[in-house]
């Protein structure tokens, strides 16, 4: 009988140490996305190769991104509006140079569409 209490609390245990271990994968992930997240618009912009076609104070192919955020008033009602652009490209906004789609993620297009509205 001693045996088999004891073999029962073995598998209890082993079934406490996989809930554990999913429980740290788990928060292992969710710090992984909050510190891809931590870096800084400007970081994640270059990163994404956003300066190859624009800067933050004058026109290169595209537009200025403070001219961006003059035109919308630097108001965050167009977060959505400004991160659907980055997000599936747009053209005749700022010319006739189109801007293609951009390989980001809902959460990086609007946090660039916050960064360029935040420019002054």
């Amino acid at each position: 009988m001693k045996g088999l209490l004891r073999r029962k609390v073995t598998v209890a245990n082993r079934g406490i140490l996989v809930g554990r271990g999913i429980l740290v994968a788990l928060v292992s992930v969710l710090f992984a996305q909050v510190s891809a997240m931590a870096i800084s618009p400007q970081a994640l912009a270059q990163e994404k190769g956003c300066f190859a076609c624009h800067a933050i104070d004058h026109k290169v192919v595209g537009p200025a991104w403070k001219d961006v955020a003059a035109k919308y008033h630097h108001n965050l009602k167009y977060v959505p509006y400004l991160a659907k652009m980055i997000r599936n490209g747009n053209s005749g906004i700022w010319g006739p140079v189109p801007m293609p789609p951009q390989n980001v993620t809902q959460a990086q297009a609007e946090e660039l569409a916050r960064f360029i509205l935040s420019l002054k």
